[in-house]
């Protein structure tokens, strides 16, 4: 049993600034002919032409997982992470209220 029905091709890029649209452009040229539909991922981010490019239409389109998104899919389904919950109180002493004392 498959997790989808059909070819999904991924690639990811460890980056520490922005993914432009050639890297979707060359992604997509990869899979020509090979997958109906493209997950590119990566640790950064993805610049606003690289955006436009992957849901260009008339090209196959590719999905987008920027390094918050990688995150947050990774603490949701609770891979490879374990979130704990803490609360921080910070108390400060208001010297005012305690001089006419």
């Amino acid at each position: 049993m498959s997790l989808v029905s059909f070819p999904v091709f991924f690639q990811s890029k460890r980056y520490r600034g922005s993914v432009g649209s050639s890297a979707v452009r060359d992604f997509r040229g990869a899979m020509a002919g090979r997958g109906d539909k493209g997950l590119l991922i990566t640790t950064g981010t993805f610049t606003a032409e690289a955006k436009a490019e992957a849901t260009r239409d008339g090209a196959p389109p590719v999905d987008l997982i920027d390094g918050r998104r990688l995150c947050d899919l990774l603490k949701e389904y609770e891979l490879g992470v374990r979130t704990e919950t803490r609360v921080v109180e910070d108390v400060r002493v208001e010297k005012d209220f305690f001089a006419d004392l």
